[in-house]
């Protein structure tokens, strides 16, 4: 029998990335709501008490509005899955970054209330983890994370300016320090410190760039740009979906990248770019922000939850 899932809030740019992707996976069936109920609280929480999972693509009052109805059903209660902000840091929650450490894929597995990640920190924290859980970044280390970023993540509004062509070719912004991403790119990390995040739009649909510089004589025992390339591979040894480039297969001889070659697919691609002699390093992650950033990691939460291969 089929897994049924009713995403709450299908409409949106991720709710649809997510329906589509799971039209394509065998073993699950997609429940709709009738769009004149899509805001009619008793129709959707009738549709919960039917599914097994509900994934909730809503902004984030919306979503703790749902998670409340899908509480009221007790033991007919799906288990559920948040692609808003709003229980990232949640007690009670699983951080759905199924490659966060070697026992999350199992925690995914098991929860029955999972947080989809962020796309900025699901490059941030991929890079900066397995540092700190390595030794080689101290938890307190004074971390900077830039980014840039399609502007498909940017919601309905931005979406609308730059496709009219009334937006900017590229623009910085969270320059209040205050960014949504914030906490979660904290704690995910194990940092101590509160980091310093700077994102940034262009003028593409989608793709996009996680850097994070760094001193190595400011890490644990000065090490090389070598040693923080190992402590990738072996972190994300095994795991499908991300990947860490190497030097040694020549792809970083150039010292350039560019955002959107990983478009539509669910794949994360690491790097260190490093020049030793000058003791510093760049980290770069590269990710569709609509897929390994978004619907792709929620599809690949939604299938551990279900138990679909």
């Amino acid at each position: 029998m089929a897994a049924t899932v009713f995403i709450d809030g299908e409409a949106g740019t991720t709710g649809l990335g997510i329906r589509e992707r799971l039209l394509a996976v065998p073993g699950i069936e997609i429940r709709s709501i009738d769009p004149d109920k899509r805001k009619d609280p008793q129709a959707r929480k009738a549709l919960m008490a039917e599914v097994d999972a509900v994934v909730l693509c809503l902004p984030d009052d919306a979503a703790k509005e749902s998670v409340a109805l899908a509480a009221e059903l007790g033991a007919k209660a799906p288990r559920i899955l948040d692609a808003s902000t709003a229980h990232r840091v949640a007690a009670g929650w699983t951080y759905g970054f199924a490659e966060l450490a070697p026992e999350q894929t199992d925690a995914v597995r098991n929860a029955t209330h999972v947080a989809n990640p962020g796309c900025y920190p699901t490059g941030g924290i991929a890079l900066l983890r397995p540092l700190v859980d390595a030794g080689i970044m101290p938890a307190d280390f004074p971390v900077t994370v830039n980014a840039v970023s399609g502007y498909s993540g940017g919601g309905k509004s931005m979406i609308e300016a730059y496709e009219a062509g009334a937006a900017p070719s590229f623009e910085l912004y969270g320059l209040g320090l205050e960014h949504k991403h914030l906490p979660e790119l904290q704690r995910y990390s194990n940092l101590t410190r509160r980091p310093i995040f700077v994102p940034s739009v262009g003028n593409f649909r989608q793709g996009m760039l996680v850097s994070v510089p760094l001193h190595l004589d400011m890490l644990v025992g000065a090490p090389k740009s070598r040693d923080l390339e190992e402590a990738l591979v072996e972190r994300y040894r095994g795991f499908d979906l991300v990947r860490v480039v190497t030097l040694a297969e020549g792809n970083l001889a150039a010292g350039r990248i560019e955002a959107e070659s990983l478009n539509d697919t669910d794949l994360l691609e690491l790097r260190v770019y490093g020049n030793d002699a000058r003791g510093q390093a760049v980290l770069v992650a590269k990710l569709d922000n609509l897929g390994k950033g978004a619907s792709g990691a929620a599809v690949q939460n939604l299938k551990l939850m279900l138990g679909v291969a």
